[in-house]
């Protein structure tokens, strides 16, 4: 009984909570270029943080351009864009990615590794179109990790240029080698024909391409190796070789005169068969700074040796060559190097990527871009480098070359970039020459070229003209010395696309939004309650020139320009005028037409809103949908009775609809008009315009009305997808295929006697022919223009096709060809969300017609149904992206929006097959969709009026603020983006909750904007905000600030945000000790040395209306002085009133050197408002210095408490009280290392200190005692803290130095908190991504439909962002759901398969350097995995629903209320 009490008593007092981040990571950390969906296409895979994504690289060009170019006549490509064809989030990090072409395999096999040593083998499964797992390695036995318990290594993966092994760095100390089968016996069966096998499992092993791995232990092959740098593979071998970098004995620059040039560079050749690994052969003495080695492919062979400040150029059997790129490498280290002339850089931090033989791309770490050139002499031994520099661009993480002529450089820490470069016309020749002076000369006379900086797109360098190969002239001279004439062409980088990215977030707070209202004035925000308050997320991103102030949004709040009340009305449209008649504009709408129950009003748009009457235009009947045809010369007005065609104003043609039922929904592709009839029935009517005169004929093929049909879609293909014809998907010229040039990922026959092996030969001859240098120009020209025939294939233009789109009562979904309406694809349930749709009657040939319903009556019968799956209540197939390329099916049921992309799949009728992208949630309405049971008079005739259940809830707009997508409408009324940059972005629509309905609506006065009917009868004219960037996961406004953002706030009575910034410039000066005092001192080191980047920072005042610096109210802080800390704090006010007063205080340090103590300031200023300059509204605030003065230790935290002033100045807490413009102490206390974080609450101080975790301090102000009341006492780096408020409890949140969130609380009831001395850990979770600023929101019920009782009164969920750019929020739950959740987390683990084969539990599992004596408390609810439970099909849903003993509709619904709570930005 005492146990069960207990029990009770410990889970009242726990912490129950959920993370779930909300904005995946957006950094950039590998990129590599392979051929990941099929032999043809080559793709760019991007990886960072624990996403995964594929890009292919596509012209940007509009349809209409796309009709003027003829692509086999271009002779330069045209611009380029990235396109994302592919998402994956992983449950761990990528910490390696690499490819390999396996043998007889459709497509390249990603190798990704995880920590701490688990690699897996990843391929495109083209029938899925997911990614499927070829084979997992784990590694991490207690025996092979010999003793570490840390995970300090990073798994390296490398794999050998031919394919033959792949080999993994694990724990620093041994190499897995992972042999891959070369035979070609897989080629000749056909894949499809490999019956399954009846022989033993052994024999299946054998055949497949990855054989069995096996461990080398470094030691083995020599004592000395240690402390691994780098390995590679070397090209040209006939067995694989491994280039290992290492340094054997360590050393620092600090010991460089006792101890220099420790770095050795060996390579084994790796014998697969036998599994042994000779040396064959060593360089040792290499400079201790050595970081990386880059192999040369042939002809030139050999490899190249980073250095921070040296590269050196080693073969084999060739006397090394080395070059210093500055005057630190001459006195560091004792092999020989020449000065490298006209050069002064340092390759500290830089990425490198080869684009020719003889030619790599550095990217150093200020962003600029140099080209190296090995000069290679008629023995092919390198004699030179020659370094060009380019372009100033981002500051890469890695760098990957796709196409041979773009470059893509990821970034950490700015938007990672799409370059193409040119080679530039005019060539410098050098001479290769024995007399090093004469070289020396030529150099010098060599002009200085442009510069361009890519940091902006606008500044693009123009195209360069048409290249020009020169053959490279070997000419040998008389006096016996070998000499050579080389040309160095020099190069033009362009920027192509860029893809955004928010990281790092250094910093973030929460401002309130500004509002704009209907004439353009911005509104201060004004909230009575906090139910009012709209808060906008601002964070401090980016480092140096790529800082940047984010503001983020998960709302869209539309700017409404004005609204007029319209009662009774349920639909609206906006049309089109006849295109022909018209001289201004064409694309700006001309009339609205509003449908009330039984009448039509109808509204002329020019300057002004006007109605009109006596038109062409029904008005006394309710109409069911507008629209134009006939490129938009005509328009359709349907009623439920009737199809009138008019032009203009004027009635051309009048369809009377009569067949027993109304018309209940329309849907056009143009020419194509169809409807569909109450009683199950479609028509469908086409435009003909014969001799002048446009009529609408009715169709005379028709569809079966039963089962009744109950939705349709029209669709207009533009992407070639849609087709019949086997040709178009497996044609390999890509020249008559209209389908082939937009293959979505398709997979295609590989194309004979051509491997990918085989290119180098293709490149070079044979490898005896590699000597004739002559030819390689030659060479050169035939594939540049091979390697043009993958854009011209991509600018191929599509005919349009046309197709209708059914669903029917059974649930079944059927798309017909139209006009002739026959059956191609039939899909069985498909309102039960199956992630992949495929047809049913695939082996079914479609030839005759005849017995066509016979034929799908047996397969329905023969295929499962799930009983209860939701039926399918509206359709829509549109087609999104540039161009209409990217088809997308949405499927409305009465709880969901289920949305599917199309792809490519060579089998069955229609070689299509659909692949779910996201699930909406629609849970909240009302069931609309009742079906009319009796046939009473009043019920018939009721039905010919409009009525609300006839209203469509998708609305697809070509138009709205220069994007296209979907509308979908309702209760949860959200925007369906997916533009040419190809990945869905969904972003809800903030404000009281229903629209009703919706059209597109470009005017003079409203450009590009939208009108809708909310939960009012108010018809709202709005725009999108047009400053927000609408093509990323949240809206969202980069501010470019070129400097690094650091600390920022918000000052609410002001309404204005504080920014400390800093800037870097080198410094020549520094401070050194003297015995008594500092003195500064200047050096002067010669014109090659690298001065140090001295820091300057800056605190400025940025207004939230037009984020931008306010003029005149900065401060600069003295050179030396780094601010550390920065709040605004509320201190007791002395003076003409009582009370609290907001001060901004900063507390600062000063740098100098480790010989002088540190010391600080602290300073405090108040905004005061002055009356602005006439003309800047901006000037209006000032800021006046309150105090200021030198503390005797660094100032490196601040806080505020009970009025009082909190600082840490390293190890001390100091509590200050403000009188009289001076600080007098209050109380002091000593903690543990260095407080680098102070937080407050009523009375109590929670502190983190660098190394020793967190401590809970007590302020008693009668007292004035200072006193510490509890403190973890293990060991922890934390890195933020934040209180969890779950109502009457308090718990302290903190993220620490290995991604983990831990939650605390204090209880000194408990037993092993010993009496209320030491924290109790209540819950912890391993984020994967380090999180350095969080802030606290209040939940609040949002909305009109309201869940009661309210569970989430008084709770606050913290939200946190990451340095990979993630943003997410950990939420305290009540118990009730988090039981729910609990249960449905742990069945969930086991019924999803895991991709690449890691499970959610290991990796959300408290993750620790060093082995502590603690368990995991876990308590913390993975967000991400619950969400997953959305997407599966609704069957399994169900399944798994009633496995925990609960509804569906209860776990979605408590999935919909957290939703809502958090979407308050």
């Amino acid at each position: 009984m005492f146990n069960l009490l207990l029990c009770r008593r410990r889970n009242r007092d726990s912490m129950f909570s959920m993370c779930k981040q909300t904005h995946p990571a957006t950094s950039v950390e590998f990129a590599i270029s392979c051929r990941f969906f099929n032999n043809l296409e080559e793709n760019l895979v991007v990886a960072g943080a624990n996403m995964l994504k594929v890009y292919r690289i596509s012209p940007n060009v509009e349809a209409g351009q796309r009709q003027k170019l003829n692509p086999n006549e271009m002779r330069i490509a045209p611009k380029m864009r990235l396109e994302c064809l592919a998402t994956y989030f992983l449950y761990g990090n990528v910490m390696s990615l690499q490819c390999v072409s396996l043998a007889g395999a459709m497509q390249d096999a990603l190798l990704v590794s995880f920590k701490d040593a688990k690699l897996s083998v990843l391929q495109h499964d083209p029938d899925t179109y997911a990614l499927k797992t070829l084979s997992l390695h784990y590694f991490e036995e207690e025996d092979i990790r010999g003793g570490w318990t840390g995970r300090y290594f990073v798994p390296v993966v490398r794999v050998d240029p031919d394919a033959r092994c792949a080999v993994m760095l694990v724990y620093g100390k041994r190499l897995v080698v992972l042999p891959f089968r070369k035979d070609n016996s897989l080629d000749e069966i056909e894949l499809t024909d490999v019956k399954p096998f009846k022989k033993a499992p052994t024999a299946m092993v054998s055949r497949t391409p990855i054989m069995a791995s096996y461990l080398i232990t470094l030691k083995e092959l020599d004592e000395k190796i240690d402390n691994v740098l780098d390995i590679q593979f070397l090209h040209g071998y006939y067995e694989p070789t491994l280039l290992i970098l290492y340094e054997p004995v360590r050393t620092c620059s600090g010991r460089i005169k006792v101890r220099s040039d420790t770095c050795v560079l060996v390579a084994i050749s790796l014998n697969i068969q036998q599994r042994v690994h000779p040396i064959i052969w060593t360089v040792n003495s290499l400079p201790f700074d050595c970081f990386q080695v880059y192999p040369i492919q042939k002809p030139i062979g050999g490899c190249l040796v980073m250095t921070v400040n040296a590269v050196i150029y080693l073969n084999q059997s060739v006397p090394p060559y080395g070059v210093s790129l500055n005057s630190s490498a001459d006195n560091s280290t004792s092999f020989p190097l020449k000065p490298q002339d006209g050069v002064r850089i340092s390759l500290d931090c830089a990425n490198f990527a080869f684009i020719d033989v003889d030619k790599l791309v550095i990217s150093l770490r200020t962003g600029e871009l140099y080209v190296l050139t090995l000069c290679v002499d008629s023995m092919r031994t390198v004699r030179n480098f020659h370094f060009h520099k380019a372009a100033a661009s981002v500051l890469t993480s890695c760098i990957c070359v796709c196409h041979s002529e773009y470059i893509f450089l990821g970034s950490r820490l700015g938007n990672s970039l799409l370059l193409h470069f040119t080679e530039e016309d005019q060539s410098t020749v050098i001479t290769l020459d024995v007399d090093a002076e004469q070289q020396a000369e030529q150099q010098e006379d060599q002009d200085i070229e442009e510069v361009y900086d890519v940091d902006q797109i606008e500044l693009a360098a123009p195209q360069a003209k048409s290249r020009r190969i020169e053959d490279e002239e070997l000419e040998v001279y008389g006096s016996g010395a070998k000499a050579s004439v080389l040309q160095l062409r020099k190069f033009i980088f362009e920027v192509c696309d860029s893809l955004i990215n928010v990281a790092p977030i250094n910093y973030m707070c929460a401002g309130e939004r500004v509002e704009f209202e209907e004439d353009g004035t911005t509104l201060r925000p004004h909230a009575e309650n906090l139910h009012d308050l709209k808060i906008e997320l601002v964070a401090a991103t980016g480092h140096s020139k790529n800082g940047a102030l984010s503001v983020f949004v998960n709302c869209i709040n539309p700017q409404i320009i004005t609204s007029f009340e319209l009662d009774g009305c349920l639909d609206v449209w906006t049309v089109f005028d006849d295109a022909t008649k018209k001289t201004s504009r064409h694309d700006q709408h001309d009339f609205m037409l509003l449908s009330q129950r039984n009448s039509t009003l109808v509204l002329q748009t020019g300057q002004e809103i006007n109605e009109i009457e006596n038109t062409g235009f029904t008005v006394n009947q309710a109409t069911i949908f507008v629209g134009n045809l006939g490129q938009q010369r005509f328009i359709v007005q349907v009623t439920t009775r009737h199809v009138r065609l008019l032009q203009g104003t004027r009635l051309i043609q009048n369809v009377p609809i009569d067949v027993g039922s109304p018309v209940v929904q329309v849907s056009i592709a143009d020419p194509y008009v169809c409807l569909r009839m109450l009683n199950g029935q479609v028509i469908t009517l086409a435009l003909r315009e014969t001799r002048g005169s446009p009529r609408l004929a009715i169709n005379k093929h028709t569809i079966t009305s039963s089962p009744a049909v109950v939705a349709i879609a029209a669709y207009k293909d533009l992407s070639g997808l849609f087709t019949v014809k086997s040709d178009d998907v497996l044609n390999l010229t890509g020249g008559s295929g209209s389908g082939f040039g937009h293959s979505f990922g398709g997979y295609m026959k590989a194309e004979p006697n051509m491997k990918v092996e085989d290119e180098e030969d293709l490149l070079y001859g044979d490898a005896g022919n590699a000597f004739k240098i002559n030819s390689m120009a030659v060479l050169a020209q035939q594939s540049k223009q091979k390697n043009s025939d993958w854009w011209r294939r991509l600018l191929v233009q599509a005919k349009p096709s046309y197709w209708l789109v059914v669903s029917r009562k059974s649930g079944t979904l059927e798309i017909y060809s139209m006009p002739d309406m026959k059956l191609v694809y039939h899909i069985n349930d498909v309102g039960n969300g199956a992630m992949v749709l495929s047809d049913a009657l695939e082996f079914v040939s479609l030839s005759s017609s005849t017995q066509e319903n016979s034929k799908v009556g047996i397969v329905q019968s023969c295929m499962p149904q799930h009983a209860n799956s939701p039926l399918p209540l509206e359709l829509s197939l549109v087609g999104l992206g540039l161009n209409g390329e990217r088809p997308v099916l949405m499927v409305r049921t009465r709880v969901e929006l289920l949305i599917y992309q199309v792809f490519r799949y060579p089998k069955g009728n229609l070689k299509i097959r659909f692949r779910k992208l996201e699930q909406l949630n629609l849970l909240d309405q009302q069931p609309s969709h009742i079906e009319l049971e009796e046939n009473d008079e009043e019920e018939e005739l009721e039905s010919y009026n409009m009525q609300p259940k006839y209203v469509q809830k998708l609305r697809p707009f070509s138009n709205v603020g220069g994007l296209a997508g979907i509308m979908v409408c309702g209760v949860n009324p959200c925007f369906v983006f997916l533009t040419a940059r190809g990945e869905l972005r969904i972003h809800r629509l903030q404000g009281n909750g229903d629209v009703r309905s919706f059209a597109a609506f470009n005017n003079v006065n409203i450009p590009n904007g939208f009108l809708y009917f909310d939960t009012t009868f108010e018809l709202k004219i709005s725009v999108l905000p047009s400053y927000l960037s609408y093509d990323s996961v949240w809206p969202v406004r980069k501010v470019p600030l070129r400097c690094t953002p650091r600390q920022l706030v918000y000052h609410r009575e002001n309404r204005v945000y504080c920014l400390i910034t800093q800037t870097e410039e080198p410094m020549t000066k520094y401070y050194r000790f003297n015995g008594e005092d500092k003195e500064l001192s200047e050096e002067s080191r010669g014109e090659r040395f690298i001065y140090p980047n001295g820091s300057q920072f800056e605190m400025v005042l940025i207004s939230p209306e037009t984020w931008e610096i306010v003029p005149d109210a900065s401060i600069r802080f003295e050179p030396w002085e780094h601010v550390t800390a920065f709040k605004i704090v509320k201190l007791s006010y002395e003076g003409t009133r009582s009370g609290l007063k907001e001060y901004l205080c900063i507390g600062t340090n000063f740098n100098y050197s480790e010989d002088i103590t540190s010391r600080g300031n602290i300073h405090i200023y108040d905004i005061i408002e002055v009356v602005p300059e006439p003309g800047k509204p901006m000037t209006k605030f000032k800021l006046k210095e309150v105090f200021k003065k030198e503390q005797k230790g660094p100032v490196s935290a601040i806080s505020d408490v009970l009025g009082f002033l909190v600082t840490g100045l390293g190890q001390k807490i100091y509590i200050w009280q403000l009188r009289d413009g001076d600080l007098i102490g209050v109380a002091f206390i000593d903690t543990n290392i260095y407080v680098h974080q102070i937080i407050t609450v009523k009375s109590l101080i929670f502190i983190a200190d660098v190394y020793k975790s967190i401590s809970l301090l007590r302020f008693q102000e009668e007292h004035r005692t200072l006193s510490l009341a509890s403190r973890d006492f293990n060991p922890l780096e934390v890195y933020g803290i934040e209180f969890m408020v779950d109502n009457s409890n308090l718990g302290f949140l903190v993220t620490d130095a290995e991604r983990n969130l831990i939650v605390y609380m204090y209880q000194p009831e408990a037993r092993e908190s010993l009496g209320g001395q030491k924290l109790i850990r209540k819950a912890d979770y391993h984020l994967g991504q380090v999180v350095n600023t969080m802030f606290r929101v209040q939940c609040h019920q949002r909305g009109v439909h309201q869940r009661q009782p309210f569970l989430y009164e008084n709770k606050h969920f913290v939200v946190y962002g990451t340095l990979d750019g993630g943003l997410g929020y950990c939420l305290p739950l009540p118990e009730k759901v988090y039981r729910r959740f609990l249960m449905l987390q742990n069945v969930l683990l086991s019924y999803q398969d895991h991709l690449c084969g890691l499970n959610p539990k290991e990796f959300r599992t408290l993750k620790s350097f060093k082995k502590q004596g603690l368990n995991p408390s876990r308590c913390i609810i993975d967000g991400d995995l619950i969400w997953s439970y959305r997407l599966l099909p609704n069957s399994d849903r169900n399944e798994v629903a009633k496995k925990i003993g609960t509804r569906t509709e209860e776990i979605l619904s408590d999935l919909l209320e957290i939703e809502r709570l958090s979407g308050v930005f």
